[in-house]
C-alpha cells in the first residue's frame, strides 16, 4: 500500500491517458442504444482478438529475438487458406502429407549439416558458390518430383470446379468425394526418393552461408535421426491409408473437420515458423536491415504463390454446424439456446449477435492470452525462454540448446498468426489481402501497446477493434453535433485513419506506446 503513490507518480502520464480514453469511450457509449452498444462492443472484441492473435506472435518474436518478421501478415493469410483446404477439400490435405513430410524431413537433421559443414572448406570462391551447388540440383529435383506427384486438387481455369464453387457447395451441405489422384506410369519408390534427396541437397545448401555466426553442434548421436526417420516413416503410413483416411475425413461432422483444420494451420504455420528461422533468419541475426528485407521479400512470394494456388478471387469458408444453424429455435432467445440448437445467431433486445464471430473468436482470444501468458512466466520453457534473451552464453553453459529454443519462439509466434488466420476465415472470407490489413492494424496495435510488451499487445488489439467498431457504428447513426443541428457521419476511410491518428496521439504522449519500455 505505501508503494501506491510512488507508482502513480511514475506512471501519472499513462494512467491520465487511460482515464481520458476512458472518458471518450464512456461518451461514446452514451451516443448509442444500449442495443447497439453491447453488439458493437462485441464487434470490436472480435476484431480485437483477431488482430491480437496477430500482434502477439509478431511481439513475442520482435521481444524476445529482436526480429522485426514483416512477413507476419502473409502466413495470417497462408494460415487461413490451409484451413479452407483441410475443412473444403480434405482429399487434398491428405495427399500433400506425404510429399510434405518427405521434404521436411532433410532440415531436421540440422545438426549433421552444420557439423558436416564444418568439414567443408568455405574459402575463396567454394564459400560463394558450394551453397549453391547443394540447392540448386535438390530444388530441380524436387520440382521436378512434384511436377508429377497425384495431388488431388480443384482447377483455377474452370469456374465448376474453382475454390468459389468448392465453398458454395460446402455451405450448403454438399460434399462430393473426387476420384483420387494416382500415380499413373510413375514409380512412387523413385517420387519419394528424390524428395528425400531434394529436402536433403536443399537443407545442406542453406546451412553452409553464415557458419561463422552460430553455434555448432559438437558430434551428432543416433537421436538426430530420430525425427527424420519418423517424418519418413509417417509420410509412407500416409500413403497407404491415403483413400480411407480420405474417407473418414469426408465423412466427419464439420465441427470435428474444422478442429482438425484449426489443428492443421497451426501446427503448419509453427513448421513454417521453424523453417524460416533455422534456414533464413538465423544466419542473419546479426544483419537486422537484411532480416527485413528478407520477410519483406518472403512476404511478397507467399502472396503470389497463395495466387497461384487458389487464385486471385475472394471466397468464404463455411461456419461449422455448432455455429451455422438457421432452423426451429432460431435465432435463440439466449446464449445456451442458441448452442443447444446450433444457432448462428441470438436475439438481444431486438438485435442479432452472430455467435462464431462475437462471441468464439473473443473467447479464442482470451484464452490464448492467458496461455501464453502463462507459457512465458509460470514454466520452465518460459524461464529459459527469457534467461536466453538476457544472457545466450550463460544458459548455453548450462547445457540448453538456446538455438533451439529460439526456433520455438518463432514457430510459436507464427502459430498463432496462423491460428488467427484460420478463425478469420469462416468470419471474413479468405482474400489475397486479408493478411496485409490485420498486420497493419497489428503494428498500429504494438505501437500503441508497446513494442516488445505482451500485455501491450493485448491493450493495443482491443482499443483498435473498438475504435474502429464503432466509428463504423458511428458511421451508420451519425453523431449529433452539439448547438449546430448537424449530424455527423464517419465515411468508411475514416476507420483505418482513426486507428492511425489514435496512435499518433499516443505516441505522441507516450513514446514506448502505453505499456512499452524505454529501450
Amino acid at each position: 500500500m505505501e508503494q501506491i503513490p510512488a507508482i502513480m507518480r511514475k506512471n501519472l502520464v499513462l494512467i491520465i491517458t487511460l482515464a481520458v480514453m476512458l472518458m471518450l469511450f464512456v461518451a461514446a457509449a452514451s451516443g448509442m442504444s444500449w442495443q447497439d452498444f453491447v453488439i458493437t462492443l462485441l464487434r470490436g472484441l472480435a476484431v480485437g482478438a483477431l488482430t491480437f492473435l496477430v500482434a502477439s506472435g509478431f511481439s513475442l518474436i520482435f521481444g524476445l529475438l529482436d526480429v522485426l518478421n514483416l512477413a507476419h501478415g502473409t502466413l495470417f493469410m497462408v494460415g487461413a487458406y490451409i484451413g479452407w483446404t483441410v475443412y473444403v477439400r480434405p482429399d487434398t490435405f491428405v495427399d500433400i502429407l506425404t510429399p510434405l513430410a518427405l521434404i521436411i524431413s532433410g532440415f531436421t537433421l540440422g545438426d549433421v549439416w552444420r557439423l558436416l559443414a564444418r568439414r567443408v572448406p568455405q574459402s575463396g570462391v567454394w564459400r560463394r558458390v558450394l551453397p549453391w551447388v547443394a540447392i540448386m540440383p535438390g530444388v530441380l529435383i524436387g520440382f521436378g518430383v512434384m511436377r508429377g506427384y497425384p495431388i488431388a486438387s480443384w482447377s483455377l481455369e474452370n469456374y465448376a470446379e474453382s475454390p468459389v464453387t468448392f465453398s458454395f457447395l460446402a455451405s450448403q451441405g454438399q460434399r462430393v468425394i473426387p476420384a483420387p489422384a494416382t500415380f499413373g506410369d510413375g514409380s512412387p519408390l523413385i517420387a519419394f526418393g528424390g524428395l528425400i534427396l531434394a529436402s536433403m541437397l536443399v537443407a545442406f545448401g542453406l546451412t553452409l552461408p553464415g557458419q561463422s555466426h552460430i553455434h555448432t553442434a559438437a558430434h551428432v548421436s543416433w537421436r538426430h535421426g530420430v525425427p527424420f526417420a519418423s517424418l519418413i516413416a509417417g509420410g509412407l503410413v500416409v500413403f497407404i491409408v491415403n483413400e480411407p483416411l480420405t474417407a473418414w475425413l469426408f465423412a466427419l461432422d464439420t465441427n470435428w473437420l474444422f478442429l482438425i483444420a484449426v489443428l492443421a494451420a497451426v501446427l503448419s504455420g509453427m513448421g513454417l515458423g521453424a523453417l524460416m528461422e533455422s534456414t533464413l533468419i538465423r544466419p542473419l541475426y546479426v544483419r537486422p536491415i537484411y532480416q527485413l528485407m528478407l520477410t519483406l521479400g518472403l512476404s511478397a512470394i507467399g502472396i503470389e504463390i497463395v495466387r497461384a494456388i487458389w487464385g486471385r478471387p475472394e471466397f468464404t469458408m463455411p461456419k461449422p454446424a455448432l455455429f451455422a444453424g438457421s432452423g426451429e429455435g432460431c435465432p435463440a432467445e439466449s446464449l445456451w439456446l442458441a448452442l443447444q440448437n446450433s444457432c448462428s445467431t441470438m436475439l438481444f433486445q431486438g438485435g442479432r449477435i452472430r455467435i462464431y464471430n462475437e462471441m468464439f473468436i473473443p473467447l479464442v482470444g482470451l484464452i490464448v492470452l492467458i496461455a501464453v501468458w502463462l507459457l512465458l512466466r509460470r514454466t520452465r520453457l518460459g524461464m529459459i525462454i527469457r534467461a536466453g534473451v538476457q544472457d545466450r552464453e550463460m544458459v548455453e553453459a548450462l547445457g540448453i540448446n538456446v538455438r533451439r529454443v529460439f526456433t520455438m519462439v518463432f514457430a510459436l509466434g507464427v502459430g498463432l498468426a496462423a491460428l488467427g488466420g484460420v478463425l478469420a476465415a469462416p468470419s471474413i472470407g479468405l482474400s489475397n489481402t486479408m493478411g496485409e490489413s490485420f498486420l497493419l492494424n497489428a503494428l498500429i496495435a504494438l505501437a500503441i501497446g508497446g513494442l516488445t510488451s505482451y500485455p501491450g499487445a493485448a491493450i493495443g488489439s482491443l482499443l483498435v477493434g473498438m475504435l474502429q467498431q464503432f466509428i463504423i457504428k458511428y458511421g451508420q447513426i451519425g453523431i449529433a453535433i452539439p448547438l449546430t443541428g448537424i449530424v455527423f457521419k464517419p465515411s468508411p476511410p475514416l476507420v483505418p485513419a482513426s486507428t492511425i491518428l489514435l496512435m499518433v496521439i499516443i505516441l505522441l504522449i507516450l513514446p514506448n506506446g502505453l505499456l512499452g519500455r524505454k529501450e
